[in-house]
């Protein structure tokens, strides 16, 4: 069994990368450059996988460790060099017209991030490590469905998605269980994986037939 001290100071780390998670959701949601959002997805995703393996070492969860090396294989080197690459081949680095401009993009974040506050504070006991890890989550959730809708490009939409998954992970190693069992946790990992290639190959025809990346464009689909 773990000493009181030593899960003081991994529920500081747990603490410390949450918050992290969620300064870098803020910073893509008032970012324009895609490119520079992928980084940025890539750099929440590795602190997830931080926040991952220091729940496994603490509390001798050996199948969170698996997770964290998923979630650095697929979600900080796979995908983002994946969307990287997508990004140079259609040659649009810019989100020119997002619905809403960044101040009050982030005057909507604030609220949002509130109301995760809000919802989490009756579960704040399921807890075990981390201070306020599950209101950080669902502020993960709220902001991530706000960026997909916020946003008119489709990789942009591609990241928002994967920003929400990132959060339904982390409210999953927020409670008292340590995550979903492995073979839930598997599933959701290759759902969004699969998910992410097929909406690559979306984003690529839309800008073959469209010359566009905006969503908005489907709508002449229409019959």
């Amino acid at each position: 069994m773990n000493p009181p001290a030593s899960t003081d100071i991994g529920s500081q780390l747990i603490t410390l990368m949450a918050v992290l998670m969620l300064v870098v959701q803020l910073l893509m949601i008032a970012q324009r450059m895609l490119l520079t959002n992928i980084r940025l997805f890539a750099i929440q995703s590795l602190l997830l996988a931080g926040i991952a393996a220091v729940v496994a070492y603490y509390h001798d969860a050996s199948h969170v460790y698996v997770i964290a090396a998923l979630t650095v294989i697929g979600k900080v080197i796979f995908l983002p060099r994946l969307l990287n690459r997508l990004v140079q081949r259609i040659q649009i680095h810019q989100e020119i017209e997002p619905l809403l401009n960044a101040p009050s993009s982030m005057l909507i974040c604030g609220g949002l991030t509130l109301l995760g506050y809000v919802v989490a504070r009756p579960f704040t006991s399921l807890e075990r490590l981390g201070n306020n890890t599950l209101a950080i989550a669902l502020t993960l959730l709220l902001t991530g469905f706000f960026l997909m809708i916020n946003r008119r490009k489709a990789v942009t939409q591609v990241l928002a998605l994967l920003t929400v998954e990132n959060g339904v992970m982390l409210a999953a190693v927020a409670l008292t269980t340590y995550g979903m069992p492995l073979v839930v946790e598997l599933g959701i990992f290759f759902d969004v994986l699969v998910a992410v290639m097929v909406l690559g190959i979306l984003v690529y025809r839309i800008r073959e037939n469209f010359a566009s990346m905006d969503t908005g464009k489907l709508n002449q689909l229409k019959g």
